[in-house]
């Protein structure tokens, strides 16, 4: 039951994290806050890893830099999706894959979770389908900002690239050994940092965010700090294939404080996704007892 309760933390910090991160990016690229949230996460993880212990290993931070690595490049290529894609296709193709391919590592490493947890996996991934689709104003809003979103091929290979690269990340910390601390997720932000920065640097786009953004960029780093050493102790203590899906929920939690926050409108859709993944993670919770 631990790695479960940890990885519904870590669904509901890279939740908040992406409500907050959308919030800042609305007034500035995205590039500009993840330039700045990734190094002061690696300066947290540091501040903290001493009191929390733990030996430090070759193959730890290597598995650690590896998942950070995976973690920078969906990113970057998650947001150029975006810019060209239509959101409606590109979110909640991302979202399954990030959900399906770990637990189908997971399944293929000799992982049986069971009949119940097999089915609250198939019910988590249309749940992340459902919950990714876009509301009724952001679609009005694309109508109205005459914008010609299409799904090129240079977006699918992005949207697919993003996804099997944030599968990659979660892959990565499931392989980091017990016993290690913080350690590894300080190499993991590390490596994201260096990843965003040569984008940054290459695509002339390294201006750090000034005022209100750059508070809501020290937000983002915090959570995204929580998210992952609560992802990394859940994969830990439980099978990649469990964990990886409770950990893709997040977009439940953005779609609910987008409701509850900004008033946004959210369709039967969703809220039908936002059940079946509270369903899920009951079926999963089953399970794992």
């Amino acid at each position: 039951m631990t790695p479960v309760l940890l990885a519904l933390v870590a669904a509901v910090g890279y939740g908040v994290s992406d409500f907050v991160g959308g919030v800042a990016s609305r007034r500035v690229a995205a590039l500009r806050v993840v330039i700045v949230s990734y190094p002061l996460s690696l300066l947290l993880v540091l501040a903290l890893a001493p009191f929390v212990g733990g030996e430090v290993t070759t193959e730890a931070l290597l598995w650690g830099a590896a998942s950070g690595i995976g973690s920078g490049l969906a990113v970057w290529w998650f947001y150029l999706a975006l810019a060209s894609g239509p959101m409606a296709v590109v979110s909640p193709l991302t979202a399954v894959l990030v959900a399906g391919l770990p637990a189908i590592v997971g399944i293929l490493l000799g992982e049986r979770p069971g009949a119940v947890a097999y089915l609250g996996i198939v019910v988590a991934l249309v749940a992340v389908v459902l919950v990714s689709r876009e509301s009724p104003d952001e679609v009005a809003g694309e109508v109205a900002g005459g914008r010609e979103l299409r799904f090129t091929r240079t977006v699918a290979w992005l949207t697919v690239g993003s996804g099997v690269a944030f599968a990659f990340a979660f892959v990565g910390l499931h392989e980091i050994p017990d016993g290690t601390g913080l350690w590894p997720l300080a190499a993991a932000r590390a490596t994201a940092t260096v990843v965003v920065w040569a984008v940054a640097l290459t695509s002339r786009q390294f201006r750090p965010p000034h005022g209100e953004v750059l508070r809501l960029t020290a937000y983002i780093a915090v959570l995204d700090v929580v998210a992952n050493a609560a992802m990394m102790y859940a994969f830990q203590g439980g099978l990649l294939s469990l964990v990886s899906v409770i950990g893709s929920l997040y977009p439940a939690a953005t779609v609910l404080l987008a409701m509850v926050m900004l008033g946004e409108r959210v369709s039967r859709i969703q809220q039908a996704g936002m059940l079946l993944a509270l369903a899920s993670v009951a079926m999963i919770a089953v399970a794992a007892t």
